[in-house]
């Protein structure tokens, strides 16, 4: 585990504290590659939650898991002209397959890429897998009787950005990306929203993450995409996070790889087609959304240890009893395990009960249990929950009713304070001056009834670092109101905010 050290506050620098709560929590390791992580146990440990929840509901809904090359070659990407404009500054390129050892004037031995191996056409490591998806459904889809395709992939994508910023924005990253073909414009739509659905229960009954559904503007739509759908979140400092998008992508991809399908009324027409991913950043989402200045906080659903079970004894107790206290833990922490709860029993003798109470609690663990001689005499763990209150007493008879009860107890009370965060950091403005002056003071969701234009969206972010986060999907009428940032008729609802 990383050396325990005080953790920065979030009031004196919410950065710094962040950083100190992935550190403390033992999620991330720096990588020999700039831009790069290791993901430790404890951090993929979230990450292998996040996803089993999302790959079982993508199962239940017809989708099925396959997997595309790393490598795509550099002229797909051209295929597609937003598509290559939106992502030719973060590709990575292959340009040799062999090194060849060399000797430096200083007789060091190094190696260097071997010109005879240089490669005919480029390969770019994925930034995503739309082009080379494409090529591929073209070989596969001929008539309607092929469609639809709803395939998903687990995979690691390469991003060269400038800045980074853990689990939020690295040059590699994890994620899963939904590519699907249909024979109508209404079915990729409603596959796109369906998605969208999912991307939302999941973030919340799941991470405890309070979302809100909405579609993004022309200029931070998916580069090749008609229309993206995002859930955007907010964090503790009043800054959006988008959480996750689906795109529809109509037939643009189908056009530029040439896929096209025999109707059923035996014309031929251009595929339609939707793309949909989240990733990593969703750990990131987690943290910023419920850890506090003692460490790591996690919802029960994704903790990888759900509750810790410390036996603890003196020096002085008997043999016999340390054995007993012991036998008692790893028995109840079985029945636990039966039930289907995440349980870990800490009995080594080598670190002292207050070390032990430090290091699962910078870990997030949600529930702490405690075992001693006087605790195993009254039939009870002396227990303590993550996100605090009064410790409390869990008797051996019922352990497992008792803490699952608790557990779901802290998964709803985690997400009612995320909710009640973001309900009283959502704002509305009279003004443009005073939208400037606040979104610096009280960050948080500035709910405009926006008229502007792309013009509009430049200038408003230029000048206050603010974007629009979404047009909410749920949308009231504007009629009659004029956008206090242009002072133009208002068209519909938009959610401006600084973000991620």
């Amino acid at each position: 585990m990383a050396k325990a050290k005080s953790i920065t506050t979030r009031a004196e620098n919410y950065s710094l504290w962040y950083n100190d709560v992935i550190a403390q929590g033992d999620l991330l390791d720096e990588a020999p590659v700039r831009g790069c992580k290791v993901f430790k146990p404890h951090g993929f440990g979230i990450w292998e939650n996040i996803r089993d929840f999302f790959d079982k509901r993508f199962k239940d809904t017809g989708h099925v898991n396959a997997y595309f090359p790393l490598l795509i070659p550099m002229s797909f990407l051209s295929k597609e002209a937003e598509h290559v404009e939106g992502f030719a500054k973060e590709c990575a390129l292959v340009t040799h397959h062999r090194l060849r050892e060399t000797t430096d004037s200083q007789g060091r031995k190094t190696v260097e890429p071997d010109p005879a191996s240089k490669l005919e056409e480029p390969l770019v490591i994925r930034p995503t897998s739309e082009t080379i998806i494409w090529h591929m459904y073209g070989r596969w889809i001929d008539s309607w009787r092929d469609l639809p395709i709803l395939i998903n992939q687990w995979a690691n994508v390469v991003r060269w950005e400038m800045k980074t910023r853990p689990f939020l924005r690295t040059a590699e990253f994890l994620w899963q990306e939904g590519h699907t073909a249909h024979a109508t414009k209404q079915e990729a739509i409603d596959e796109t929203l369906q998605m969208l659905d999912i991307y939302a229960e999941v973030a919340q009954e799941k991470l405890a993450v309070p979302v809100i559904k909405g579609r993004k503007s022309a200029r931070e739509r998916f580069a090749g995409a008609v229309e993206t759908y995002t859930i955007e979140a907010m964090m503790q400092n009043g800054w959006a996070l988008q959480a996750g998008t689906s795109h529809f992508l109509g037939q643009n991809f189908a056009k530029a790889f040439d896929v096209t399908f025999q109707t059923q009324e035996e014309t031929r027409d251009f595929v339609w087609a939707t793309s949909w991913g989240v990733s990593t950043r969703l750990v990131g989402a987690v943290i910023m959304t419920h850890s506090d200045d003692s460490g790591l906080v996690l919802p029960p659903e994704i903790a990888p240890v759900q509750v810790v079970i410390c036996p603890m004894w003196r020096k002085k107790t008997e043999p016999d009893v340390v054995e007993a206290i012991k036998s008692a833990a790893h028995e109840h922490a079985a029945a636990l395990k039966a039930a289907g709860i995440r349980v870990r029993v800490d009995d080594r003798d080598n670190v002292q009960i207050g070390s032990k109470r430090y290091e699962w609690e910078r870990k997030g663990v949600p529930i702490r249990m405690e075992l001693g001689p006087r605790d195993l005499e009254s039939g009870q763990f002396f227990s303590a929950r993550r996100t605090g209150g009064d410790k409390f007493g869990v008797p051996f008879d019922g352990v497992v009713e008792a803490v699952q009860s608790e557990l779901a107890g802290i998964q709803a009370a985690l997400f009612e304070a995320a909710l009640k965060m973001q309900q009283e950091h959502t704002y509305k403005v009279e003004s443009r001056a005073e939208f400037a002056e606040k979104i610096e003071s009280q960050p948080g969701f500035y709910l405009i009834p926006w008229g502007g234009d792309d013009a509009d969206e430049v200038a408003v972010k230029d000048e206050t670092r603010a974007t629009i986060r979404c047009f909410p999907i749920e949308q009231d009428s504007v009629e009659g109101l004029i956008c206090p940032l242009t002072g133009k008729p208002a068209v519909e609802w938009a959610i401006f905010a600084r973000a991620y």
